[in-house]
């Protein structure tokens, strides 16, 4: 992927401002004449449209519209469902449509989104029929960071309030759908969530944890500030004190497991998390001034690492076979193998689990034409409507809109050679994260892809409305 690309993709993915590391402007990539590859009338693309027309599904409301799909998914445990931007209507309702299949007819038992663990937390307390909220939309009162309406919004609120209710209906033994986060930038969160745990259940070792994340004091909702001071030389690292904590936590779980009566414990479970979120954040926050990618690495191995661990817990309390479905951008979610990404040595989430979980994963990417987004203009602004540009001619959007088919479910997987071919070609792909920045589009928001090897399958809806943020 071009530097810009990826040092926009970067920087929004930060909870720092983009100033800060000097990435004021997201955008780049390669010149225009570089990358524009094969519209429909280019060598080999002529038949495209028609080849893709040909296989497409159309998705049109109708009960069976993910009917393919469900044939694809099989039996496979980890089910990764994309977006091409953070603020799409359609993205997050088709997501949750599928993922009700996923739940009723495959027996999900997990909903994994791209948030930090302990927001999450509070989410799966209300879906369980625990905790204090009493709305699913007060059960979203955790997230309050920027980007708010990327999990504050009304469709997201609707599918953990079809959660609740899909739970309250199952036996009362029945293990309950729960809803995780797989993000680390919750280092004060999570730390005090592990010390409050100990607290019940062992005051000497919540003292202990205490005084290990003591050396995080000051820094509070400012981890960014932890890294820089560490890296002027201003901080000592906090890194041998995290690892400590983890390892005495992960000593815990490892007792947990060994038990004869092993029943379900959530709360040591999610303390455990919390455990690595810190170890893994503070890495993080500390390496993110060190002027290296590799903190785009880090935060995609601690996302797939969460997932495994996840369906090994599920795998021990509700017997083998722990299913999963993810919610998080197409840039986490496809195999960075077969995009820019890959060629410039970074991995994500698809590409890990697909490595790890070979044949038992599968990838579903999601594109557009046009339309518009809630998104923000910079770091930390308030999102706003925006007019999504119609898609480049030669991208895999703008070939989806010569189809003609304005929704549509595209298998690639299976679906034969010639098809597998021809969408394996390189063509630019779009990615809007939480900033959009139209003037400058071909250079902020496109990088190179091989769709067919990158995804599994994609469904690809023309035009497109933004979320509904929660007030």
């Amino acid at each position: 992927m071009g530097k810009r690309i990826l040092l926009s993709l970067i920087c929004q993915a930060m909870v720092v401002s983009l100033a800060a590391l000097g990435c004021a402007s997201a955008g780049g990539g390669r010149p225009a004449a570089e990358t524009q590859r094969q519209g429909s009338d280019s060598p080999g693309g002529a038949g495209v449209p028609a080849l893709v027309r040909k296989v497409a599904h159309p998705l049109t409301g109708a009960a069976g519209d993910y009917d393919p799909l469900m044939k694809l998914v099989g039996d496979s445990r980890f089910v990764l469902l994309g977006e091409a931007t953070h603020g799409t209507h359609e993205f997050y309702r088709e997501r949750a449509r599928i993922t009700r299949r996923l739940i009723e007819e495959k027996g999900f038992d997990a909903l994994v989104i791209e948030a930090d663990w302990p927001d999450a937390r509070r989410v799966a307390e209300y879906a369980r029929g625990r905790g204090a909220d009493r709305t699913a939309e007060q059960s979203l009162s955790a997230f309050t960071r920027f980007p708010r309406w990327m999990w504050r919004n009304a469709d997201f609120r609707d599918m953990v309030a079809w959660l609740r209710a899909h739970n309250d209906a199952r036996a009362q033994e029945a293990q309950k759908v729960g809803v995780y986060g797989m993000d680390l930038y919750s280092l004060s969160a999570s730390a005090d969530a592990v010390v409050q745990y100990l607290k019940r259940s062992d005051p000497a070792a919540a003292e202990r944890a205490r005084q290990r994340y003591g050396c995080f004091r000051g820094y509070g909702d400012q981890p960014e500030r932890y890294g820089r001071d560490v890296a002027a030389d201003v901080k000592r690292s906090c890194e041998a004190q995290a690892a400590a904590q983890l390892r005495e936590m992960e000593q815990r779980l490892a007792a947990w497991r060994a038990g004869a009566d092993r029943r379900p414990d959530d709360d040591l479970f999610s303390a455990y998390q919390n455990a690595r979120v810190v170890k893994n954040g503070e890495a993080y926050y500390r390496q993110m001034y060190e002027g290296k990618f590799s903190t785009w690495n880090l935060r995609d191995s601690h996302m797939a690492e969460t997932l495994r661990e996840l369906a090994a817990y599920l795998d021990a309390v509700a017997g083998p076979e722990g299913k999963v479905v993810v919610w998080a951008h197409n840039t986490h979610q496809g195999d960075a193998r077969m995009t820019e990404m890959g060629e410039a040595g970074e991995l994500n989430v698809g590409h890990l689990m697909r490595q790890s979980r070979e044949g038992d994963a599968v990838l579903v990417g999601f594109t557009t034409y046009t339309g518009e987004v809630i998104a923000a203009r910079e770091w930390g602004a308030e999102g706003r409507t925006m007019k999504v540009l119609p898609a480049l001619p030669e991208s895999y959007s703008g070939l989806f809109h010569e189809v003609g088919v304005p929704n549509f479910l595209l298998v690639m997987r299976g679906s034969g050679e010639e098809l597998s071919r021809a969408m394996g070609e390189p063509r630019l792909e779009r990615a809007i994260g939480v900033i959009y920045e139209p003037a400058t589009e071909r250079r902020s928001h496109y990088f190179e892809a091989r769709m067919s090897r990158q995804f599994d399958a994609v469904i690809h809806w023309d035009v497109t409305n933004a979320v509904t943020p929660l007030k």
